[in-house]
């Protein structure tokens, strides 16, 4: 084993532990080399080289370490955008921010390198413990509430993700995390529950509320850093383990489509790009259900530039978040003026993310247009198409629209600091890079395919027709499409107040149950044994003599200061030795009559 064998997470987690301990300046700039140490690690990986480690007694070795193709170009994307957005969080002196969002990272690429179900469900759960940390570390009301009920998701995701993995190795004796096949396994309730835990953190719908409730409450850095990792780790693991899978396909386009509604519905600019997450994972889960190889290279190369241009768009929202505070589209408006250059690199974000040629967008999202059509898929080509127009409308021209032109809110912020000016440009660089020359991401696919060529006339030209004609469709239809200062509702509405009804119900039945148990039990029957306990000695003794001292001629009042006095005596056990033998025989006397009777 060489020294490069050792997972680079360990890496990212040895950083989040001493990043505390740096003064300073120094520490931001070692926040920076860290992901570019994990970044070279990686590129210095040999495929199939593996790093085993026991976790318990009796239970196989947890793998931390499979290198291979899909894995790669994951972990080199992940470490690249981490490396970007450190950049961008220059300004930052949260130590907690910073040693969350590195161990969260840490938890990403552990799952793409995991070489098994355990290691993969251990670095699983500990990318939702970080995220959690990392939603809370912004300190505000409403992120302590999204972080709540984003842990909650996400732990019950993590339970039916391990439920299954054990239900698997309980029938197959194996944690082996490889593919699944469909016909093989697409009756096995065990994958099912992993495929479902494995979904939730997609933000398939109607599971995925948690996305647009959780990234927009956190901070300026923490919203660049969610926006990367939780649900590409989730397309990485289908791609892993569900390729070919047929509901894939029908979830997939479910998504693309209700993100694309949902963000038109938006009226804040960080909701609107939280759901256009949904929309474009929506593409790679698509590509994961269809499943050949062609379609697999695709949603590895989409989710390669949608980690670009999302995080572009993320840091350009994030610093006018920063100089305004404000991030509701009715509060902001006409910003050109002031932050131009934060309007020009997240307008290349928005024309990426709206695969217009000569941006990474149309040179990944084609790939899986293209995988679609070659399966004779035509309702699923179809409504990725319609989609692609949606992306155009929601992410493309809204966006930037609203944002930095509209109406003229009368703000003049500061153009964004120098360090996330340098960030934004480092990913608006390489989206017109690799949009222009695309085949070092090409070169990075994982599985063969023959060569592909994004800027086939027919590919140009039918882009071009659908933008245009979504931009007219956009400037035709604007004043319906502007906003207004309303929320919309989405799927969290049920578990947000019918977690209150639920809990009221159970409140009410279990714990009126507990009510009548305590009267029953703890104030009814224990009291009367313990009273009975004290006291049942003297009232058994004193049911034989008061009708004895009635007989011997004492009266009610005397027999009243007897009876009292010998409640006192019993109660310090003082008794004389006659009287306590005299009560002996009579016990002795009681039971010999009963012996006698019972034969």
């Amino acid at each position: 084993m060489t020294v490069f064998n050792i997972p680079p997470s360990f890496i990212l987690f040895a950083g989040a532990v001493l990043v505390s301990f740096i003064p300073g300046k120094l520490k931001n700039i070692f926040t920076i080399i860290v992901p570019l140490i994990a970044l070279y690690w990686i590129t210095q990986l040999q495929d199939l080289a593996t790093f085993k480690v026991l976790v318990f007694d009796g239970f196989p070795t947890a793998e931390l370490l499979r290198v291979d193709g899909l894995s790669k170009i994951f972990g080199i994307i992940f470490t690249l955008n981490a490396f970007v957005a450190m950049i961008f969080s220059f300004y930052l002196k949260d130590n907690t921010q910073h040693s969350m969002a590195l161990a969260y990272i840490g938890g990403a690429l552990g799952v793409v390198f995991s070489g098994d179900a355990m290691a993969l469900y251990i670095h699983w759960e500990l990318m939702a413990i970080f995220s959690a940390l990392l939603i809370l570390a912004n300190r505000t009301p409403q992120s302590f509430a999204a972080a709540r009920r984003y842990f909650l998701v996400h732990i019950v995701g993590g339970l039916l993700l391990l439920a299954g993995i054990l239900l698997h190795y309980q029938n197959t004796g194996s944690l082996a995390f490889n593919s699944f096949s469909y016909e093989t396994f697409g009756s096995s309730p065990a994958v099912w529950l992993i495929l479902i835990g494995v979904l939730i953190n997609a933000a398939a719908p109607p599971l995925g509320s948690w996305l647009p409730d959780a990234y927009p409450s956190s901070s300026v850095t923490g919203g660049v850093i969610l926006s990367a990792y939780t649900t590409k780790t989730s397309v990485y693991v289908l791609a892993r383990a569900f390729p070919g899978w047929e509901p894939l396909l029908w979830i997939g386009c479910a998504m693309s489509i209700y993100g694309i509604i949902y963000a038109l519905l938006e009226n804040d600019m960080r909701r609107i790009l939280a759901y256009s997450i949904i929309n474009q994972v929506g593409f790679m889960v698509t590509a994961v259900g269809i499943g050949t190889a062609m379609a697999l290279n695709g949603a590895a190369a989409h989710a390669f530039c949608h980690i670009i241009y999302k995080s572009l768009l993320w840091m350009s929202a994030g610093a006018v978040l920063y100089r305004t505070g404000k991030s509701k589209c009715t509060d902001l408006g006409g910003l050109y003026k002031t932050m131009p250059l934060t309007m020009i690199l997240g307008t290349v974000g928005a024309l990426a993310i709206s695969a217009v040629p000569l941006t990474s967008g149309f040179t990944s999202k084609t790939i899986i247009l293209s995988a679609a059509s070659h399966e004779h898929m035509a309702w699923v080509w179809f409504i990725l198409e319609a989609a692609s127009a949606g992306v155009f409308l929601h992410a493309g021209i809204k966006f930037p629209y609203f944002v930095f032109f509209a109406k003229d809110r009368g703000l003049r912020p500061k153009e964004a600091p120098i360090s996330m000016l340098i960030a934004m440009g480092i990913l608006a660089f390489l989206c017109i890079g690799l949009g222009v020359y695309p085949q070092p991401l090409y070169n990075l696919l994982p599985f063969e395919m023959e060569p592909y060529n994004a800027y086939h006339a027919g590919h140009v030209v039918a882009q071009m027709q659908l933008l245009l004609f979504s931009a007219l469709v956009f400037f035709l239809f604007l004043p319906w499409l502007k906003r207004t200062d309303t929320i919309s509702l989405d799927f969290d509405w049920f578990y947000r107040k019918g977690a209150k009804s639920f809990y009221a119900f159970f409140d009410y039945s279990l714990n009126g149950a507990n009510r009548i148990a305590h009267r029953l039990f703890v104030d009814g029957m224990t009291t009367n044994v313990s009273s009975f306990a004290q006291n049942g000695c003297s009232n058994v003794v004193l049911f034989f003599l008061k009708p004895a001292w009635k007989l011997q001629g004492f009266s009610s009042e005397v027999i009243s200061r007897k009876s009292e006095k010998l409640q006192i005596t019993l109660g310090k056990g003082t008794l004389t030795s006659g009287f306590g033998l005299s009560w002996v025989l009579t016990v002795m006397a009681i039971l010999a009559a009963a012996a006698l009777i019972g034969r």
